[in-house]
C-alpha cells in the first residue's frame, strides 16, 4: 500500500484554463459512464428509493458536481422509471459551474456553494450524493463534508470515490498516458491521495455516519451508502 501523498489538482485551481478544465471533465465523465461508474452509483440509489410511489417527489443534492454528469444520468434513471426526481447539484469551482450549466433545467438547479458548509436547513433533502470528491479534501475537510451530508439528508447519503493502491496507480497512469496535461497529472495525484476503504470507514465514522456500508466496485472505486438507523 502505498502512503497518501496530498497535492494540489490542476482543475481546482480558481485559475484554471476553462478549455482544459472542458477537456478533463469530459475526460472523466467519459471514464465515469464506459467502466461503470456512474450507473454503480444510480444503481445504489434506485436501490435506496425502492418502490416509491411514482406521484411522489424526491430531491437530491449532488455535493461537488462537476460536470453534473451523476444529476443527468439519475434524471435519465428517473424518467425510465417514471420517477419525480429533482435535483441540486452544487459546486464551489467558478467556471467548472458554468460549464455545468448546459445541463441545467426545471428539475436541475444549480448552486455555487461551500460543500464544507452546505447553505441548506437540516433534513432538506430525500438523499445526499457525492462522486469523486473526497480524495480532493485533508481528513478534516473530509470528515466535515460527510458531516454535512448527514445533516441534510433525511433518507441516506451516497459517496463514490476511488480506492488508493498501487495498482491503481498504476493503470491510471497507462490509461492515461496520451491524455492532456491536466488529466495526466490530476489522474495521478487523485490516486494518490484516495482513501482506502480503512480509512474510508474511520472517516464515515468519525462524521457519524455509523452503519454505513461500503461497496467495492471495478476499477478501484467503492459507493458507501448510509441510511439513518429509523430509516428517516
Amino acid at each position: 500500500m502505498i502512503p497518501r501523498q496530498r497535492s494540489a489538482e490542476l482543475m481546482d485551481s480558481p485559475d484554471a484554463s476553462p478549455i482544459e478544465l472542458a477537456r478533463s471533465l469530459r475526460f472523466i465523465e467519459r471514464v465515469n459512464r464506459w467502466l461503470g461508474y456512474t450507473q454503480a452509483t444510480v444503481g445504489h440509489l434506485d436501490r435506496l428509493i425502492g418502490d416509491e410511489p411514482s406521484a411522489g417527489k424526491i430531491t437530491i443534492l449532488d455535493v461537488a458536481t462537476g460536470s453534473a454528469d451523476v444529476p443527468a444520468a439519475i434524471l435519465g434513471f428517473a424518467d425510465r422509471r417514471r420517477t419525480d426526481v429533482h435535483v441540486t447539484a452544487l459546486d464551489l469551482h467558478e467556471t467548472t459551474l458554468a460549464l455545468a450549466r448546459a445541463r441545467a433545467g426545471p428539475r436541475l438547479a444549480l448552486v455555487r456553494a461551500d460543500a464544507t458548509r452546505l447553505p441548506f436547513e437540516d433534513r432538506s433533502f430525500d438523499f445526499v450524493i457525492s462522486s469523486m470528491f473526497l480524495h480532493h479534501l485533508d481528513e478534516d475537510s473530509a470528515v466535515r463534508v460527510l458531516a454535512e451530508t448527514k445533516r441534510v439528508a433525511r433518507r441516506g447519503v451516497i459517496i463514490a470515490d476511488l480506492l488508493r493502491s498501487r495498482r491503481a496507480l498504476f493503470w491510471i497512469s497507462l490509461f492515461t498516458t496520451f491524455s492532456n496535461t491536466m488529466v495526466k497529472h490530476d489522474a495521478r495525484a487523485s490516486v494518490r491521495q484516495a482513501f482506502t476503504a480503512l480509512e474510508m470507514q474511520d472517516l464515515l465514522a468519525r462524521a457519524g455516519l455509523s452503519g454505513a456500508q461500503i461497496h467495492l466496485h471495478f476499477g478501484h472505486r467503492f459507493v458507501a451508502v448510509w441510511q439513518p438507523a429509523t430509516g428517516g
